[in-house]
Parts: C-alpha cells; structure tokens; sequence
C-alpha cells in the first residue's frame, strides 16, 4: 500500500506521512487500523528505520495516528470527544459484523434502522 519513489525530490518520510494521511481522509485506513511496525515497513521498502520512525513520529504528533507501546501504531479517531468514541464504537461494530459473518449491506441496514434512517 505505501510506496516510496527514491528519485522523487519529496523526502521518503514525507511520502509516507502524505500517504498515509491520504488514505485516512479516504476512508481506506480507518480508526483502529495498525500500522507495520517501523522496523517492518523499513525492510519492506528499503528504507532506514529511522526515516520510518521520524514518518510516524510526525503522524503521531499531528494525531493522525497513536503508538500503543509493544502493541504497534494504529490510525487515530479524531474529531471532538463524540466524533472520536463514535469512530471507535464503529470499528468495533464493523469488526463484530465482520466476526458473524454479515455482509456489509446488511450491517449498514442494521446501522441505518438504529439510528433512524429511513430510505
């Protein structure tokens, strides 16, 4: 999922930070979601850990993302207090459906009808 272009004028720790702010304004990295390790996606691309690192410690800065110590770096929720507890409690509602097997149309019906909506 994230590529760096080593002919590219942009630091590879900036292509990592933009991408993968770019994929959380689009949905495809959501609140929840881990991230390799540093050391991992250091290997996968090539790249010194520390320019991993610094890429994540920037992400974290900007609470983009959260370090959870030995359990890994993972996409923050962000918004006011409602926004984000909402995000977690969808992550965990999408997990739960994901875990019983229900489709994702079907979860959404479910999500739709419990908050009212009608369409």
């Amino acid at each position: 999922m994230l590529l760096v272009d080593p002919r590219s004028a942009t630091p590879p720790y900036e292509q990592l930070r933009v991408q993968v702010l770019t994929a959380v304004r689009s949905g495809e990295l959501a609140p929840g979601d881990k991230l390799p390790t540093v050391r991992r996606l250091a290997e996968d691309l090539g790249l010194a850990t520390n320019t991993v690192a610094r890429a994540y410690r920037e992400l974290e800065r900007a609470e983009v993302i959260e370090t959870r110590g030995r359990n890994g770096s993972f996409i923050a929720a962000s918004g006011d207090l409602a926004q984000r507890q909402v995000q977690v409690a969808a992550v965990a509602f999408a997990g739960k459906a994901r875990q019983l097997g229900v489709a994702p149309e079907e979860a959404l019906a479910f999500a739709r009808a419990a908050l009212g909506i009608r369409l």
